[in-house]
């Protein structure tokens, strides 16, 4: 990495507004606002660990093809940067099976609100003591400190996957197949991703007259709404093909956006005293509120 992360803390600096990018394909800060960018490139993969540590900075892609050589993965949602990715904490399609996005944050080096490198987490899976601050990056869309380096929990890359459809009942198929790692469900059709040896693949494909396709559903980019995974069974009545729910998580791809809604008082106190804990001047990622974005 070229710049380092005391590099980065000092153009964060401790006054005046300051914004983060990285390659602009989830946000751009406002005009008008100095920007950062983070450290940049993969400082180590240790494949026996099943870990890695990267820069902020550091495109998605690059760390997939780096860990594809080792076999590995790395539960990121792709395109943009890895802190990007992070910052916004939007898992990508592939959660039934892989957990939140924000289980693969093991350690974060981050800027904080004064210009101060701030370490938290650590490099190993049970390393925790007391409060995750890892946890609390996550989604935070920078408003609490711009993350410098990460260090990343891995997972084996099957080796084998394939996209199916069926017109059964998506949740007949949860529950049916064994660990189907997304089903997805636009009221009509459903396509479910399944991955692993070929032969159990194709046992379970036959077994529930599931037919192969080359990929997943076009997702509708109209709005991102998020309901419980029991809400998801009023989609019912809705248009098909007005949306592709991820059925067992609750994310709903809509081509209309997300209703307003007010959010809850007492989360909305909390997020205020977080941020004023954090950010009391309200310099990093001005005008940007985690809450109302989510």
């Amino acid at each position: 990495m070229d710049l380092t992360l005391e590099d980065f803390a000092a153009a964060v600096g401790s006054t005046g507004p300051v914004a983060i990018a990285g390659l602009g394909t989830r946000s751009r800060p406002l005009s008008d606002v100095r920007v950062v960018h983070a450290p940049i490139g993969i400082e180590w993969i240790e494949p026996a660990e099943m870990t890695i540590r990267c820069g902020a900075g550091t495109p998605v892609d690059e760390v997939d093809a780096a860990l594809a050589e080792h076999g590995q993965q790395v539960a990121v949602h792709s395109g943009g940067t890895v802190g990007g990715a992070l910052a916004v904490g939007q898992s990508g399609i592939r959660r039934l099976a892989y957990g939140a996005m924000r289980d693969a944050l093991l350690q974060a080096n981050y800027v904080n609100a004064a210009g101060k490198l701030v370490k938290a987490g650590g490099p190993t899976v049970k390393n925790v003591s007391g409060f995750d601050l890892c946890r609390l990056l996550v989604g935070s869309h920078g408003t609490l400190g711009f993350i410098g380096d990460v260090i990343l929990r891995t997972r084996p890359k099957a080796s084998f996957e394939q996209w199916f459809t069926s017109d059964r009942d998506p949740w007949e198929l949860l529950t049916g197949l064994f660990r189907p790692t997304s089903v997805l469900w636009d009221g009509a059709t459903t396509w479910v991703l399944l991955e692993g040896d070929d032969r159990d693949v194709a046992e379970m494909a036959e077994r529930f007259l599931l037919t192969a396709v080359s990929s997943g559903p076009e997702l509708p980019t109209g709005g991102r709404w998020s309901m419980a995974p029991s809400e998801l069974v009023s989609l019912r009545v809705a248009s098909p093909g007005s949306f592709v729910a991820e059925i067992g998580v609750g994310v709903v791809h809509h081509t209309r956006p997300r209703p307003e809604r007010s959010p809850d008082p007492v989360q909305a106190d909390l997020h205020a005293r977080i941020k004023q804990e954090f950010d009391p001047t309200g310099r990093l990622n001005p005008g940007i509120d985690a809450l109302s974005v989510r």
